[in-house]
């Protein structure tokens, strides 16, 4: 159940109504993770909704994004996310045994995702300045200057909706992860 305020979407008004409305547009529903936010904070929905429409602009194709957005979700325990981004990655073609297996950064049969999902993983779980190994190899692994700082941009925009979602126990509105 919510713990912060939720409106039903026939009672949103002025600039959450507006976002609302485009998110509908653009997706044929409003999540509830979107609800939440914009209930709260239609200045906070925006700006996700604009990082999400700049990562549909970004170097990485919608695997890479998918990718980064399993681990980012599996690391910090987002079951909502979970949820969202593992229909996603169905959408896009992933198996459910590929899916679950980039989650946990453990290999999945496509080396450039694997290795995507354990630079990810090591940026989640570690501090301070990465190692100079830790670039090289996913640089190695087919990865740009560019597609190493739009991956950054990745994990951001994700890790805003996990945390919000966490705190507030949004409502599952995707089938759950397995």
């Amino acid at each position: 159940m919510p713990r912060l305020r939720t409106i039903a979407m026939s009672e949103a008004t002025g600039h959450a109504a507006e976002l609302f409305q485009r998110v509908t547009a653009t997706v044929g529903k409003v999540p509830n993770s979107y609800i939440g936010i914009g209930a709260n904070s239609p200045v906070a929905l925006e700006a996700v909704l604009s990082l999400e429409a700049s990562l549909k602009r970004c170097s990485l194709s919608m695997r890479d994004i998918e990718v980064v957005k399993l681990v980012v979700s599996e690391t910090t325990g987002c079951d909502y996310c979970l949820a969202a981004h593992t229909l996603m990655s169905k959408k896009i073609g992933l198996t459910a045994d590929a899916i679950v297996a980039l989650r946990q950064a453990k290999p999945s049969g496509d080396a450039r995702s694997d290795a995507l999902a354990s630079f990810v993983s090591h940026l989640m779980t570690t501090s301070g300045t990465v190692n100079a190994d830790t670039v090289t190899a996913i640089k190695l692994a087919g990865l740009t200057d560019t597609q190493i700082v739009d991956v950054t941009m990745a994990i951001a925009s994700i890790a805003f909706t996990n945390l919000f979602n966490r705190i507030n126990d949004t409502t599952l509105d995707f089938p759950a992860a397995n």
